[in-house]
């Protein structure tokens, strides 16, 4: 079957072999080029599928780019969602879309997302980024299809580092159960993943024996040889026998550019200019591809958007943002992450101390507890993509004496394994710590599936989870020592991703459970030394206008709001680092409330795991009351996250220091009205 007209049934082309295979090719220079426009993405697994994709989108899948949501069209779903640029490319040479629109890739509010939405993308059928769903999807869609009596295929597109989560297992045993001899996995089997050789990380090996063990059919092809691609494919829609087909390619992790090949390096890499020229010439496509257009069209769209971000930003005297003003207030920036991986450097000699591996160790840095010291390998335990069960392999450790951390996306810490968290580590209060890493919007482009706005809720909600959001590296540091040693039972930190501000030093306090305040003196070099920290139990009222209220990130972030609120309308403000989010520290909020009456809370969450929690402590505590307190929230507003640069998504998202100094002006000039209307009352 080739691309059809639904409306004729007519052919609109047919590949030959031949010209699949130089499809493929160009396919390979396009997600090059346009990886290389993004500056992020996944060139290993994308370019090791482009044989697949050139022969699924363009011969064997039955579907009409010009009618997208044609009921009888074959679906094809791809539970690895970070491969996106392979399925956009595939869509876009199949007439889905313009070929030169993927190079919007990962660009803010673009429908090329960093991994696939549905809802942005005619041709996209399932949003997906978080592995191990989509089989299970598949296996819907094809329940549908015998529901309605339709006989299109459903195809799903998998790794083979994917065989690692549980729920794969569990659709596995379902399609065989339902005899879905409609369904065809696919599964992208190049024996790498993030943190190295799939073998080693998590065997999954052997995939053809377990899968014919839970009732499937398998058909075994080299995935890079064209005729046995259409020939698998074809042969898998062909079987009518009541059996799921698995159609387990062997590839080679970026296959075509030889300084690629077989490099796990490179799963989640782009290349830079000179690579990808490189790429195009090995793969003999440089003149093929148009690399200038596709340059010229996403620097077009990004001026579009800066535009535009530009314009919903509050405006002031001047600009006061990271770093604009060249020779005052500079700050240093480094990733909150990094003090992580530090603090378990410095600390993991304790033999007590072990260290669950979830395929993105490097990343989220917890790999330096062994960086240095090989001799802790043997307490390195590498468990794959495997969030649930690792949540609760650590709570078997824990029950056994020993100090288990492990972390992961935030998302997936604290979302995917949240039964397990519950039952496993809180209920049975086992001290094991979570590290929920890529907090907030600064994971930036991989998109909304990636970027962790509600876990707070979550973490916070449990009973006995102690929870943590420290500023920046170096209270990050101290934050993961205090919790490992002095602080017993479940507990969650949460970081960052990005580079931000270091605002506090080996001398500022950190006390667990205690807030601190943070003072704005006046401008300094060093935008650090413009601020004055202390501990809020030491702290001496000062009668400032307004308290702003912040955890994580915020900090910085309200930190920079105090300098414009001093500088451009003259108001003195207190700021309440809640770096411990539970317990949390009510009577430092109390105070704040009840000595400035103006209170704005500052969360990169959704707005309520910080705000909602502090208005309730105002609302409900006796000393506040008959004292007029007005509050605001910053946060993220109710919505999904989307790719885009992490500072844009600040912007964007309405979280920067320039929405906390709007807001606090808003409530100041409402402070001032009421405090207008008690003196003529007076009088």
């Amino acid at each position: 079957m080739a691309l059809l007209d639904s409306s004729n049934g007519k052919v609109i082309r047919d590949y030959s072999t031949e010209e699949l295979v130089e499809q493929a090719k160009i396919m390979r220079g396009y997600d090059l080029a346009t990886l290389c426009c993004a500056g992020s993405g996944h060139a290993g697994g994308t370019l090791s599928m482009m044989d697949i994709v050139a022969a699924l989108y363009l011969k064997v899948a039955k579907h009409d780019p010009k009618n997208p949501t044609w009921e009888d069209r074959d679906r094809i779903i791809w539970s690895g969602g970070h491969k996106a640029p392979a399925l956009y490319i595939g869509l876009a040479f199949a007439g889905f879309c313009e070929k030169k629109d993927t190079a919007l890739l990962r660009k803010l509010s673009s429908p090329f997302q960093g991994h696939p939405h549905w809802l942005k993308l005619p041709g996209v059928e399932c949003s997906s980024g978080s592995l191990g769903q989509g089989l299970s999807i598949a296996v819907g869609n094809a329940l549908a299809a015998r529901l309605d009596k339709k006989d299109y295929h459903v195809f799903c597109i998998m790794g083979d580092g994917e065989q690692q989560e549980g729920s794969v297992w569990e659709a596995v045993m379902e399609a065989a159960h339902y005899k879905l001899d409609n369904l065809v996995a696919i599964i992208d089997n190049n024996r790498l993943q993030i943190d190295g050789k799939t073998e080693e990380v998590m065997k999954v090996e052997p995939i053809d024996e377990k899968y014919k063990a839970f009732g499937w059919d398998v058909i075994q092809i080299n995935g890079h040889d064209m005729k046995q691609v259409v020939f698998g494919l074809e042969e898998a829609k062909q079987r009518k026998n009541g059996k799921p087909v698995l159609l387990l390619c062997d590839t080679v992790k970026g296959k075509g550019v030889s300084f690629m090949e077989n490099q796990a390096g490179w799963h989640g890499k782009t290349p830079n200019k000179d690579e990808m020229a490189k790429g195009l010439a090995e793969l003999g496509v440089a003149e093929k591809v148009p690399v200038d257009e596709l340059f010229a069209h996403a620097a077009g769209y990004q001026k579009e958007v800066e535009k535009k971000l530009d314009a919903k930003m509050p405006k002031f005297s001047k600009n006061y943002w990271w770093n604009a003003q060249p020779e005052t207030m500079q700050a240093k920036m480094k990733p909150t992450r990094m003090g992580f991986g530090e603090s378990l450097s410095e600390n993991g000699g304790d033999p007590r101390v072990v260290c669950l591996g979830l395929d993105i160790s490097g990343s989220i840095t917890i790999s330096e507890f062994y960086a240095k010291h090989p001799e802790r390998k043997e307490r390195w335990l590498s468990m794959g993509i495997a969030e649930q069960s690792a949540t609760a392999a650590a709570a078997g450790l824990a029950k056994e004496g020993k100090l288990p951390v492990f972390g992961t996306y935030a998302t997936f810490a604290a979302a995917r394994n949240l039964d397990q968290v519950r039952v496993s580590l809180c209920y049975a209060n086992y001290n094991v710590m979570i590290a929920g890493a890529h907090g907030g919007v600064s994971v930036g482009p991989d998109g909304a599936t990636h970027q962790a706005l509600e876990d707070l809720f979550a973490m916070c909600s449990l009973p006995n989870m102690m929870v943590v959001v420290p500023c920046d590296s170096v209270e990050t540091k101290k934050a993961t020592t205090n919790l490992l040693f002095e602080q017993k039972g479940p507990k969650y930190i949460r970081f960052a991703r990005e580079a931000t501000p270091i605002v506090s030093d080996e001398n500022t306090p950190f006390v667990f459970g205690k807030a601190n305040v943070i003072r704005f003196l006046g401008e300094n070099a060093d935008f650090a030394k413009a601020f004055e920290t202390r501990l809020e139990a030491n702290y001496r009222n000062e009668h400032e206008d307004l308290t702003i209220v912040a955890c994580g990130p915020m900090v910085p972030e309200a930190m920079r709001a105090a300098w414009i609120l001093k500088k451009d309308f003259g108001y003195e403000t207190r700021i309440l680092n809640i770096h411990t989010m539970k317990p949390i520290h009510t009577e430092a909020i109390i105070r704040a409330a009840k000595q400035t009456g103006v209170v704005v809370t500052a969360e990169e969450h959704q707005i309520g795991a910080l705000g909602w929690r502090v208005a309730g402590i105002i609302t409900e505590s006796p000393e506040v009351y008959g004292t007029p307190v007005l509050t605001g929230y910053i946060g993220v507003k109710d919505r999904f996250g989307d790719s885009g640069a992490p500072w844009e998504l600040v912007k964007e998202f309405e979280v920067s220091a320039e929405h906390i100094a709007q807001k606090a002006v808003e409530l100041m000039k409402t402070k001032k009205k009421v405090a207008e209307k008690e003196l003529a009352a007076v009088k």
